[in-house]
């Protein structure tokens, strides 16, 4: 999977901008760059220097423009290989003529995500610091990239490494006992060992409990907007997203069908959807619009139910807000700049959640703050004191950890069973493996082609 040849893309985005750059990867780099970089001085470019000199076409001796050249020489590169960097201007037709002049000279066209395949491979970093460039590459919010940077730097592999040093304590101990004592493990030493595996379960499944917030973080949740006609969800969607995109009328069933948008709340991508109101009705196209509200609630991450503060409640808000599981509602009561007849008929129907309901003005911005901050506690759920924490975000990893998981736990079981140590060892390995997955050091290479393949080509 990875060779030593040498390999080119352009390593900015599609079409024209102020800059461009071609990147140049391999044992020949520097070779195949100067055969059409010409600058004053006579010297080669030296390591970790820009140099200002253009680019002369060999088949024509043409000028074809202006351009800086970095190299960065192996191993202290992207790479870890010989790496040149061309910065040119930022035209396609210059960019793909460059390129054309690289791969003429001997480099291919490089493959998705290869120049971070090779600096994994030379163990420039790590395949979950790898995965972070991708995700800092994708993120669309600033906090998005920061909890990506922060795996970048290798945070999340320095946080597993001393639970994979635990577990190898424990094979080294188990061994031991295999090779060197033909009586059963003492009982100290049993507790000991138990007590180990406890501390790192423990610790793994701190780790695993993160991802659910992490997925969310990274992918995004989606936030449904409902209750019945003219209570505000359109004045309230139109708050939240900063612009007036739903239509918003005095009158009731404005909003027929769904409306959907997408914006972020405290950093986390949202899709938000503003749903027809919940009412009984002959009309057959506001009918289909309230089906589809009750299917937005269903798909929904998160359901906003909304009452009108000026308006008593009926046994269909009820009926609508006990609808919704509570670990995936937020009730939020509108038009709290008119006069309140809400609070004591949702007190006498019997519910609690008026006490917790976040009182909001989608007329005056009233409230908004703290119908963000309880949207956010709601999605970061116990790990809201840590949410910038680092995090897992990705599902492959998630998987590795918790098949690490069983495995130390089954680990623990049978220690305590008084299961051959044989069979013990056999599952700390298992579980050693799984949290090797995460940073590539026991993943096949087929495996990891399919990673990769997911990279942008100049990355």
């Amino acid at each position: 999977m990875y060779s030593n040849d040498t390999i080119a893309a352009i390593s900015t985005p599609p079409g024209r901008g102020g800059i461009g750059i071609v990147r140049i990867s391999g044992p020949t780099s520097l070779q195949l760059a100067t055969s059409f970089f010409r600058s004053q001085s006579t010297d080669q470019p030296q390591p970790n220097r820009a140099q200002f000199g253009r680019i002369v076409d060999p088949d024509n001796r043409e000028f074809l423009d202006e351009v800086i050249l970095t190299f960065f020489k192996s191993p202290h590169s992207y790479t870890g290989e010989d790496l040149v960097e061309i910065s040119c201007h930022g035209s396609p037709i210059i960019l793909s003529r460059l390129l054309e002049m690289t791969i003429e000279r001997g480099a291919r066209i490089a493959e998705p995500g290869e120049f971070t395949l090779r600096a994994f491979y030379n163990k420039r970093i790590d395949l979950a610091q790898a995965l972070a460039v991708r995700d800092v590459i994708n993120a669309q919010t600033l906090y998005q990239a920061r909890v990506a940077v922060k795996q970048l730097e290798g945070e999340l592999s320095s946080r597993i490494s001393p639970s994979k040093d635990a577990i190898v304590e424990v094979i080294v101990q188990l061994e031991s006992s295999v090779e060197f004592v033909e009586d059963d493990i003492s009982p100290e030493t049993l507790s000991s060992l138990s007590q180990k595996l406890r501390e790192i379960i423990k610790t793994i499944e701190s780790i695993a409990a993160s991802f659910t917030f992490g997925r969310l973080v990274k992918e995004g949740f989606e936030l449904a907007i409902v209750g019945r006609p003219n209570v505000g969800k359109s004045s309230v969607f139109n708050r939240l997203i900063g612009v007036d995109r739903a239509i918003v009328t005095e009158l009731p069933g404005t909003t027929r069908d769904t409306l959907h948008e997408t914006a972020s709340i405290k950093g986390i991508p949202v899709r938000l959807i503003d749903t027809a109101g919940i009412r009984n009705t002959i009309d057959p196209v506001e009918t289909l619009g309230i089906g589809r509200t009750r299917t937005a609630i269903a798909d929904a991450d998160i359901s906003l139910v909304v009452f009108d503060a000026s308006s008593p409640i009926n046994h269909s808000d009820i009926e609508l807000f006990t609808s919704v599981p509570e670990a995936r509602r937020i009730l939020a009561i509108n038009k709290i700049d008119l006069s309140s007849a809400v609070n004591n008929d949702f007190a006498n129907n019997g519910s609690e959640a008026v006490e917790t309901a976040v009182r909001i003005s989608a007329l005056t911005g009233e409230g908004f703050d703290s119908l963000v901050e309880r949207i956010f506690e709601r999605l970061s759920g116990d790990n809201a004191t840590e949410r910038d924490d680092i995090m897992l975000t990705d599902a492959r990893q998630y998987a590795a950890v918790s098949k690490a998981l069983e495995f130390l736990e089954s680990a623990l079981e049978l220690l305590q069973q008084g299961e051959l140590e044989e069979i013990i060892l056999l599952k700390l390995r298992g579980a050693l493996s799984a949290l090797g997955e995460i940073t590539g050091e026991t993943l096949t290479e087929d495996i990891l082609g399919q990673i990769f393949s997911t990279f942008c080509i100049g990355k």
